[in-house]
Protein backbone atom coordinates (compact mmCIF):
# COMPACT_ATOMS: atom_id res chain seq x y z
CA UNK A 1 0.00 0.00 0.00
CA UNK A 2 1.36 3.39 -0.97
CA UNK A 3 0.33 6.27 1.28
CA UNK A 4 0.00 9.83 0.13
CA UNK A 5 1.71 12.72 1.92
CA UNK A 6 -1.55 13.67 3.67
CA UNK A 7 -2.05 10.09 4.88
CA UNK A 8 1.46 10.01 6.30
CA UNK A 9 0.94 13.30 8.15
CA UNK A 10 -2.38 12.13 9.66
CA UNK A 11 -1.09 8.71 10.75
CA UNK A 12 -0.94 8.32 14.53
CA UNK A 13 0.94 5.78 16.58
CA UNK A 14 1.21 4.76 20.21
CA UNK A 15 4.98 4.52 20.70
CA UNK A 16 5.28 7.30 23.28
CA UNK A 17 2.45 6.05 25.46
CA UNK A 18 3.91 2.55 25.50
CA UNK A 19 7.34 3.84 26.53
CA UNK A 20 5.84 5.97 29.32
CA UNK A 21 3.77 3.05 30.59
CA UNK A 22 6.78 0.75 30.57
CA UNK A 23 8.87 3.35 32.40
CA UNK A 24 6.16 3.81 35.03
CA UNK A 25 5.86 0.04 35.49
CA UNK A 26 9.62 -0.41 35.92
CA UNK A 27 9.75 2.49 38.37
CA UNK A 28 6.91 1.01 40.43
CA UNK A 29 8.53 -2.43 40.52
CA UNK A 30 11.87 -0.90 41.51
CA UNK A 31 10.24 1.07 44.32
CA UNK A 32 8.54 -2.04 45.70
CA UNK A 33 11.77 -4.07 45.58
CA UNK A 34 13.74 -1.31 47.30
CA UNK A 35 11.01 -1.06 49.96
CA UNK A 36 11.21 -4.79 50.72
CA UNK A 37 15.00 -4.73 50.92
CA UNK A 38 14.90 -1.67 53.18
CA UNK A 39 12.33 -3.38 55.42
CA UNK A 40 14.51 -6.44 55.88
CA UNK A 41 17.77 -4.57 56.41
CA UNK A 42 16.39 -1.77 58.59
CA UNK A 43 13.16 -2.90 60.29
CA UNK A 44 11.43 -0.09 62.20
CA UNK A 45 8.77 -0.55 64.86
CA UNK A 46 5.40 1.13 64.57
CA UNK A 47 4.91 4.11 66.89
CA UNK A 48 1.46 3.39 68.29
Amino acid sequence: MVLSKDDLINTTGGGTANKLGLGALLTAIGTIIIGFIDGFLRPLKCNS
